[in-house]
């Protein structure tokens, strides 16, 4: 009921319905092609003559191939080739060309490079075929015979060899030095608490798998659709491994289904199909099984401790913080996991730390909200405890510690509405009615627990340039290299582009997905509107001042003393403001003027110096109830409230649809989600969707979604911050916090399974 009295409140708009603004709630302008089917992703882009490749995958976790035979899958009706390492065309050698542009620091994995195997599952030979039963058959047909080495796959087994990370990754920041004596204040306090947090290894499984569909022009240019988070990146890639020109590779990515960070990197069916392209001089596609989807990166597994002291009011007075996590022996996979509890709460004494265990498994990758899924987690169920430790209210003992300037570096928020995100979280779902003793409320056989948790992440903007072009007959084609990896990226920017030219939604076009437009970034972060709308809205109002330069130039314009800040683009009209009869549209405009296309072009880029100044992070409060079985230790999240403060949020329907996914991602990480390895063999071994299990219609019940008012001119031009990672934060935190408060009962490690919760 609370979201059918939200979504009244909120004015929408449908495609094709007219006059659009920032914050109105709208439907997706590519949602019909989806429904429809008309929406092609990276395997299914046709093209003439084209193979299919089926990917072999090592069965061993460490050591060398000592011979693959083929004989057997040559001979198979259709199969052309099985291309291995001692029969690949030429590849570069030197790690800086297989560096994509968010590559940690070390040796980048090479598909079909040499003999080496360096992880369970690896790729050891691509069979290609005219047609993909062929493929996969005689991929079956493959042998391959190995020389093992010992491995290790355990994190727990080998934290002994933890090592401090590189800090040369992009965007890592590693923990501060410590702050006042956080220790010796921890060993006197009257009131502390001390836990250990596990967090098993994670799978992104996005609906689409990796399929890469190389179409190899007569002159050997190669157009790419690869499903990843940036064209661009996956240019760059190709280029450099296989020393081609920019210009002989476009890649392209329209569509994407779903990816949460695995496209972040370019993953290996890319290589192995441009390797096939170019032997053969044919296209091709290679596409990943569900399997082998559990062939490459993935949130890692992380152990943390967390050590809390408080005063007798609840004020903190220590906060220790330490961190292990897995990376590969291959690269420095490093994500920020412990700054989070130097940034959140005001506190004196701060002591944080952050390992790596290398290990022999795929270099772990970028999961929604990195770092601050499993850090924040921590945080804040040690918060939750303390508060028991204080007889004190959960809500209560964060708003006693409430920072109002950023606890590490000293600086002011650029924004910051947490408080309100309390308040407002707090009424929504009835805090002030929960009962302080754990285990005190139940219905039937089930116990009732109310928990909560606070969520932050980083406000980020990058760099961008964006391209306009107003058609003589009133349409817009904004462009650039941006992607949707189904979060909405064509709708915002559409929505952007009509708000400022004043123009119906039907009218404005954004083009997206081709390495050939205008420069974006990497699509990840929550960075994306904040970058390329801010590109968007900077390119439109470089149009709006050229429409009026050429309006006051108009015989008799009734605009020829106006002012430019004295006039607005609406309804296809220009005029000034309060004065309808000034009023010259955007097509007669250009009719006069002789125009049939005005271009302009902008590039973005963030005022570093201004921002540096401040703090930039987006907040949310998350509030959830659970029932608990006590027998069956099963777990039903039948309520969550979710507010957000994110900046200035350009469409309210698909911003709430981010949030929603990220809270049902958060019970999933909660109750759900876990990869096992089986050590012995070095294998993860639940590698399908019949048993790696995600949250499903049944786990999900009512979620309600509060934005809470905050417009952040710091972080963008436009006041917005991105929604796509704090949606996460704080929902495994909170559902953790609501079974103590229903059982009296404290589970440290995720995710928290029935066998974990049995009394």
């Amino acid at each position: 009921m609370t979201d059918l009295i939200e979504a009244l409140r909120t004015p929408s708009a449908e495609p094709g319905t007219g006059a659009v603004s920032i914050g109105m709630a709208v439907s997706r302008v590519d949602g019909r092609d989806k429904v429809m089917g008309k929406a092609r992703y990276a395997a299914e882009h046709p093209a003439e003559d084209l193979l299919y490749g089926v990917v072999v995958s090592s069965s061993i976790p460490v050591g060398r191939i000592k011979e693959i035979r083929v004989a057997a899958a040559l001979a198979t009706p259709g199969v052309v080739d099985v291309i291995t390492h001692a029969n690949r065309p030429r590849i570069r050698s030197f790690d800086i060309f297989y560096k994509d542009m968010t590559a940690p620091s070390g040796s980048p994995f090479r598909p079909l490079y040499d003999d080496k195997i360096a992880y369970s599952g690896q790729p050891v030979a691509l069979v290609v075929a005219a047609t993909f039963e062929a493929a996969r058959y005689a991929a079956r047909l493959v042998e391959v015979d190995y020389e093992v080495e010992n491995h290790a796959t355990s994190l727990v087994e080998n934290r002994e060899r933890s090592y401090k990370p590189s800090r040369l990754k992009a965007g890592f920041t590693p923990p501060p030095d410590p702050k006042g004596h956080a220790d010796e204040v921890w060993e006197k306090a009257a009131v502390k608490i001390e836990g250990q947090y596990y967090s098993g290894v994670e799978h992104h499984n996005p609906l689409e798998m990796f399929a890469s569909t190389v179409i190899r022009s007569e002159d050997g240019h190669l157009t790419i659709y690869d499903k990843t988070q940036s064209s661009q990146n996956s240019r760059w890639y190709v280029s450099h491994v296989f020393g081609l020109s920019k210009h002989k590779v476009t890649v392209r990515n329209p569509y994407v289904g779903g990816a949460f960070g695995s496209g972040l990197r370019p993953q290996y069916q890319l290589p192995l199909a441009v390797m096939a392209a170019l032997k053969l001089e044919r296209s091709v596609r290679v596409v990943l099984t569900r399997q082998q989807m559990f062939t490459f990166g993935h949130r890692p597994e992380t152990v943390q401790r967390v050590k809390l002291a408080a005063q007798a009011d609840g004020t903190l007075s220590a906060i220790i913080h330490e961190a292990v996590a897995e990376t590969s022996r291959m690269e420095d996979y490093v994500e920020v996991v412990v700054n989070w509890s130097g940034e959140l709460y005001a506190c004196e004494h701060v002591r944080l730390g952050y390992h790596l265990v290398d290990l022999d498994h795929a270099s772990p990758m970028d999961m929604r909200a990195p770092g601050a899924a499993h850090g924040m987690h921590a945080l804040e169920v040690a918060m939750d405890e303390l508060s028991y430790a204080l007889n004190m209210d959960p809500l209560a003992l964060r708003l006693k510690n409430y920072a109002e300037i950023d606890p590490s570096h000293g600086l002011p928020y650029s924004t910051k509405e947490l408080r309100a995100c309390y308040e407002q979280g707090a009424e929504r779902f009835g805090w002030s009615r929960r009962p302080l003793a754990p285990g005190t409320m139940r219905e039937g056989r089930e116990l009732i627990g109310w928990g909560m948790a606070t969520g932050m992440w980083d406000a980020m903007q990058m760099f961008a340039r964006a391209s306009a072009v107003l058609h003589a007959d009133g349409s817009l084609v904004v462009s650039s290299a941006a992607t949707d990896i189904g979060t909405g990226t064509y709708t915002a920017m559409s929505i952007i582009a009509a708000d400022a030219l004043g123009l119906p939604l039907e009218r404005v076009r954004f083009q997206l997905g081709d390495s050939t437009l205008p420069v974006a970034p990497i699509e990840g972060g929550s960075s994306h509107v904040a970058t390329v709308g801010s590109a968007v809205q900077g390119v439109c109002e470089k149009l709006q001042k050229t429409l009026f330069k050429l309006a006051k130039k108009l015989p008799s314009s009734p605009l020829a003393k106006a002012r430019f800040a004295d006039v607005e683009f609406t309804g296809g009209l220009l005029r000034v403001r309060g004065r309808p009869e000034t009023a010259i549209s955007l097509v007669d405009v250009m009719a006069g003027s002789g125009e049939s296309r005005l271009e302009e072009k902008y590039m973005m880029l963030p005022n570093m110096l201004k921002q540096m100044k401040y703090q930039r992070s987006t907040h949310s409060a998350v509030f959830v109830e659970v029932r608990v079985d006590p027998e069956f230790g099963t777990v039903r999240v039948t309520r969550v409230v979710s507010a957000i403060a994110a900046g200035r949020i350009i469409n309210a329907k698909t911003a709430r649809s981010q949030i929603v996914g990220g809270v049902v991602w958060g019970i999933g990480q909660a109750l759900h989600e876990e990869t096992f390895c089986d050590h012995r063999l070095g294998r993860f071994m639940n590698h399908n969707l019949a048993e790696y299990h995600v949250s499903v219609n049944a786990d999900i019940h009512e979620i309600d979604v509060i934005f809470v008012q905050e417009d952040d001119r710091i972080v963008s031009r436009i006041g917005a911050k991105g929604v796509g990672e704090i949606g996460l934060v704080g929902v495994s935190a909170a559902v953790c916090n609501a079974i103590y408060h229903a059982t009296g009962r404290r589970e440290r490690s995720t995710p928290m399974t029935p066998d974990k919760l049995m009394q």
